[in-house]
């Protein structure tokens, strides 16, 4: 049940967001930098994570705070190096993230995600690349997944089945 959407991500009414970041993220790009403004602590913890497990490309971290559950998919390529930059997303590391997400899903039983369009942006791949791994991965799951293929500030999406 997959809803390719118009508006503001984080306006969502889904239960859940997921989105793509480097293990080396500093949050400061796209939507993880939204997300850093809208809830730093999380940034904060992601931080503390990062520097405890040395989390690497494919793998996702999950957070839960004032309301909000958060799973960052791990997509792009980055060092544990002081300084150094988050890579570009690759599409194994993808495809291994969606794997995870939709065992978290089932897992928590989340009634609803929202995603943007998945390692695009700063990852750089193509949404050609990236739309049939999020077909493959989520399509049959029994939940409302939008999927943010455009940004409109400040505006909510139509999401059915909300």
């Amino acid at each position: 049940m997959i809803h390719e959407v118009t508006g503001d991500i984080l306006l969502t009414r889904a239960q859940a967001i997921a989105h793509g970041v480097a293990p080396n993220d500093h949050f400061d790009q796209g939507l993880a930098a939204a997300l850093h403004e809208k809830w730093p602590m999380m940034v904060k913890d992601f931080r503390h994570y990062a520097h405890q497990t040395h989390p690497k490309p494919g793998e996702i971290w999950t957070w839960g705070g004032f309301g909000a559950r958060v799973f960052n998919l791990l997509t792009q390529e980055g060092e544990h190096v002081h300084g150094a930059k988050p890579g570009k997303a690759k599409t194994g590391n993808v495809n291994h993230c969606l794997k995870r997400l939709r065992h978290e899903l089932e897992k928590e039983q989340i009634k609803s995600v929202a995603l943007p369009k998945l390692a695009t942006g700063v990852g750089g791949l193509s949404w050609s690349e990236v739309l049939p791994l999020i077909r493959s991965h989520l399509d049959d799951l029994n939940i409302p997944i939008f999927v943010y293929t455009q940004y409109q500030k400040g505006v909510q999406a139509n999401e059915p089945g909300i």
